[in-house]
């Protein structure tokens, strides 16, 4: 199954933003290189808050283009077999933690926004990554810092996407 079947059929599956999620839907019908950052009409996206419940905090990536703190994430890759495997794959990267897994149930939020040109936006499909117990995490080539931050101070230094995210994830958890 190629990446683009996999995000059409995750899309369809996922309940909630119904509205949203038929707009992912319409782009990548009318797109069919949606997938990918070469889409200048905007590109699907895959991220993962990385979570550690039991010491209940966020691990947040300072963004070295945006200069924001987000969760882990950003484009599709030739290699990437299906939108987890992406998210997995870009929230170990970012984060440098090795054994994360994505929470089950499949995506947690879906956020459309918009980014500088050339592209005009990213349609992130957004899942949670269960950080292990021992995680050590390091800084990527993409950010500037990588820092844990309790629940409580997510809405002082991240946007409302991100906290919609959090909100979202404990309520799966």
């Amino acid at each position: 199954m190629s990446l683009y079947d996999d995000a059409v059929l995750v899309l369809k599956g996922y309940e909630g933003q119904e509205e949203l999620r038929q707009a992912y839907l319409d782009h990548l019908a009318a797109h069919p290189d949606g997938m990918w950052k070469a889409c200048e009409d905007g590109h699907i996206t895959a991220s993962a808050l990385v979570i550690d419940p039991s010491r209940g905090r966020v691990l947040l990536t300072l963004h070295k283009k945006m200069r924001k703190w987000l969760q882990m994430g950003g484009h599709c890759e030739p290699q990437d077999t299906s939108l987890r495997a992406a998210a997995l794959r870009e929230a170990t990267e970012e984060s440098g933690v090795a054994g994360l897994t994505l929470l089950p149930g499949g995506p947690v939020r879906l956020d459309r926004h918009p980014i500088p040109p050339p592209c005009h936006c990213h349609f992130d499909v957004q899942y949670a990554a269960l950080a292990p117990p021992d995680a050590v995490h390091t800084i990527s080539d993409e950010s500037l810092d990588v820092r844990w931050f309790a629940y409580d101070e997510v809405a002082t230094v991240a946007d409302e996407s991100v906290v919609r995210l959090l909100e979202a994830t404990r309520a799966r958890l």
